[in-house]
């Protein structure tokens, strides 16, 4: 089972970072869905509900969630509904069900770097800003690809709201189950941005894709077009939600859907 030695309320986030960093085995609680059940020592459980980090607030430009924001807020909030249109709405949808979605914490989500989030693979079409306890700042994409990132804690999430238009979908065997195959897309300044992920691994931008849809019309087929390219571009593996042959044919039809949902959205 596992266990917890200390349970520690931190009162700012310098007080958190400071005790996740010196005190050996400590680990940062969240909204605790993320911890993995099983014989685990915690030796300082770290506790930010104190630090006012589960806000969204819109402010020059740019929409920012503090790290305890939960999922189903970003499901919910109507300034992500006006700033991202159901991108977050449809990326959240299908995750366990509200009762987790209103314990689940995005920075939990961020920091995990889950190969199989629906919310990550959302993101990656976004201009994204972690900031850090510590005062650093990393974009989304450099964060994703470091191979272990610095011993610090993610206080908030900063998201410009330059989308017109944004879609998410996927493929999943159940709901509530991860999916097969999800992906983004959306329309910034009039260019296109398009993640695929859960393949089953991390998402990622495919910019071949990209570079073709924007230099042509979207119709349907160019759109399954842009589909094509992914599913040839992109590495696909089994596991045990599906097969890399599944995934591979599946890909060009949900990318068709992604991209004529954003491109004709309302």
């Amino acid at each position: 089972m596992m266990n917890i030695e200390r349970f520690y309320r931190a009162v700012s986030a310098e007080d958190a970072l400071n005790v996740y960093q010196n005190t050996e085995g400590a680990a940062v609680l969240g909204g605790c869905c993320y911890l993995r059940m099983g014989a685990k020592n915690i030796t300082a459980g770290i506790d930010l509900s104190a630090l006012g980090l589960d806000r969204i607030t819109v402010s020059g430009g740019s929409t920012e969630l503090g790290a305890m924001v939960s999922l189903r807020d970003l499901e919910t909030d109507e300034n992500i509904l006006k700033n991202f249109g159901g991108l977050f709405r449809d990326a959240c949808a299908d995750i366990v069900g509200v009762q987790l979605r209103n314990c689940a914490t995005i920075g939990g989500t961020v920091a995990g770097r889950y190969p199989f989030s629906d919310i990550l693979t959302a993101m990656s079409v976004l201009d994204v800003t972690i900031l850090f306890a510590s005062g650093a700042s990393m974009s989304l994409a450099d964060y994703m690809d470091s191979k272990k990132p610095a011993k610090d804690i993610i206080t908030k999430i900063i998201i410009k709201n330059n989308v017109k238009k944004a879609v998410f979908n996927s493929v999943r065997n159940s709901h509530g189950d991860y999916a097969v195959l999800n992906c983004a897309c959306a329309v910034k300044d009039g260019k296109y941005s398009l993640a695929v992920g859960a393949r089953p691994q991390k998402a990622v931008r495919v910019t071949k894709a990209e570079e073709f849809l924007n230099n042509c019309a979207i119709t349907a087929e160019t759109a399954e077009e842009a589909g094509k390219i992914c599913s040839g571009a992109l590495d696909f593996q089994d596991n045990i939600r599906g097969k890399a042959e599944y995934r591979k044919a599946v890909c060009v039809p949900l990318v068709k859907r992604a991209v004529m949902g954003a491109a004709y959205a309302g």
